[in-house]
């Protein structure tokens, strides 16, 4: 960050306290679930009335567990929803990669 705020900081010490408090917390993969990489993705076309900009989002499933997930604004105006999807589907493989 170029320019920090003392915002930024307050966030900051209270996710180190969180994840202090929280040793044992993490990814829990259970014996039974197979290790297979899952992602789905999914997108809203033109969901901005001001900007007319896509929200694209998706989730990454490791086996069972969740270990990714995103959701925010495509950086371009799509003009179609296909067009709206294959962003969303290039955002999911680059989050895989």
């Amino acid at each position: 960050m170029s320019a920090p705020t003392t915002a930024h900081q307050q966030a900051t010490h209270r996710i180190l306290r969180y994840l202090k408090g929280t040793p044992g917390a993490g990814i829990h993969l259970p014996n039974t679930s197979t290790i297979q990489l899952k992602a789905f993705c999914d997108s809203d076309w033109a969901t901005c009335p001001d900007t007319c900009r896509s929200v694209t989002g998706f989730t990454v499933y490791l086996g069972n567990s969740l270990i990714s997930w995103r959701s925010k604004k495509q950086p371009t105006v799509s003009r179609s929803s296909s067009e709206a999807e294959y962003r969303s589907l290039a955002s999911t493989v680059c989050e895989i990669q």
